[in-house]
């Protein structure tokens, strides 16, 4: 497994099409391992500029932090 630490907002379309975001939150074992937990919010947006934005003004996102799916 790679040592890089994932994004911790990840922004995906769903089937719906909707977009959604999932907080991940990176973790490392006694032998330095990531262990990663993904979370799935509840709301959907209509773009993923507004998804960005909800998660700027609720979880204090910075520019960076996120990736895309």
């Amino acid at each position: 497994m790679s040592r890089i630490p994932v994004r911790p907002y990840l922004i995906a379309k769903d089937e719906e099409g909707h977009f959604r975001i999932t907080v991940r939150e990176t973790r490392y074992n006694s032998q330095g391992y990531p262990l990663v937990t993904a979370t799935l919010q509840d709301e959907t947006f209509a773009t993923a500029t507004a998804a960005r934005a909800h998660a700027r003004e609720r979880f204090g996102a910075e520019a960076g932090q996120f990736a895309v799916k």
